[in-house]
């Protein structure tokens, strides 16, 4: 088997309703937009829901609700399939190569800037194991591997052995990076497989360290079991970066924010960035907040942060590159391009007029 079994996974509406209370008219909505982009949840996560909290942050970002309907925005925000070199390879900046491991994850975040592909057949999937190491290799630019997906810590570990092994014996890597929700989403996976952790450790050594980079979006992710799985990662000789993504209804709030921030502090968790949610198709009207208001939310929040929590980045993650949101000044955004496609427009400042309702770059005029 490729991919993690199903056990403890819920993946259709029939399953859900044993474990979440579903209205009638909620159940017939969930069913048609499963129909279009599935439902996949892990029973570990759907117990962190609060029925009694019409707007708990874990069921919005696990259930479908009618704003995925909406078809505004755009399936490949980041202009990914424009930087795909063969299937399953990505290479847009020159110092990084992304690989897209599987289209599967634990739990389908309802928010997801991959829609276009997870849970679903893919043509974008890595198909050539070999080919990918034959390109890296020809590629000395290429320092680092990114293993993505969906989520590669659903793929057996045997697979992940495989992988490592081949990017490991790239000689001109300086690290390879897991991006993976797992540790958040279902840490059972690290808890209950010792041979995941041994394969990691054997992999993560003191001239080459793994990386893991994960995502907690809110204060009540970060549960016993969750730290459990981090501190597996970490005792492998693993470093953890946190990636959030500014969430409207969910961590829109400076005081969940920081309580986020210090947290993953407190347990070992490297905050990298905050990523503004990305205007993706079926995810846009429900999830973006105005970047006026996200960087107002962002600089709140760093009131109660020390150092070492408010080292991450404000980014919106650009088909032109990561772009920093520095502040406003005289009525204007400042962006900086943290990294950049165009090895040109690397650092480079630019400005636009505030729009209070713009939630992108492509919204504010020039």
């Amino acid at each position: 088997m490729n991919e993690l079994g199903s056990n403890g996974i819920v993946t259709s509406v029939d399953e859900l309703g044993e474990i979440v209370s579903l209205s009638e008219p909620e159940e017939e909505m969930l069913n048609r937009l499963s129909e279009i982009h599935p439902i996949k949840v892990s029973e570990y996560y759907l117990s962190l829901i609060d029925e009694n909290d019409p707007e708990d942050p874990i069921r919005k970002m696990t259930l479908p609700t009618e704003g995925e309907l909406s078809v505004d925005g755009s399936y490949d925000t980041s202009g990914e399939v424009s930087n795909t070199i063969l299937p399953g390879i990505q290479h847009k900046y020159s110092q990084t190569a992304v690989i897209l491991a599987t289209a599967e994850c634990a739990t389908y975040c309802r928010y997801c800037f991959r829609k276009r592909l997870v849970g679903l057949p893919s043509q974008e999937i890595l198909r050539n194991l070999d080919a990918a190491v034959e390109y890296i290799s020809a590629h000395q630019e290429i320092n680092n591997v990114l293993i993505t997906g969906g989520d590669p810590f659903t793929l057996n570990t045997n697979r992940i052995a495989e992988l490592l092994e081949a990017f490991s014996s790239v000689a001109h890597l300086d690290f390879i990076r897991f991006g993976t929700r797992v540790p958040v989403t279902f840490p059972g996976r690290i808890l209950d497989d010792d041979k995941l952790l041994e394969v990691l450790k054997e992999h993560s050594r003191t001239d080459r360290r793994l990386f893991i980079v994960t995502q907690y979006n809110h204060p009540r992710e970060i549960t016993e079991e969750s730290i459990q799985a981090i501190e597996g990662l970490m005792a492998s000789g693993l470093a953890v970066n946190n990636q959030t993504v500014l969430l409207k209804g969910v961590n829109d709030d400076a005081e969940v924010l920081a309580n986020l921030q210090n947290t993953l502090v407190r347990i070992g968790v490297n905050p990298y960035y905050v990523f503004q949610c990305r205007p993706v198709a079926r995810v846009k009207a429900t999830f973006q907040v105005p970047l006026y208001m996200g960087y107002r939310i962002v600089e709140e929040a760093k009131k109660h942060l020390h150092g070492h929590s408010k080292r991450f980045r404000f980014i919106m993650s650009h088909e032109s590159g990561k772009i920093e949101i520095l502040g406003i000044m005289n009525g204007r955004f400042l962006f900086k391009y943290h990294q950049a496609k165009n090895p040109r427009d690397a650092g480079r400042i630019i400005s636009r007029a505030v729009d209070k309702t713009a939630t992108w770059l492509d919204d504010l005029e020039k």
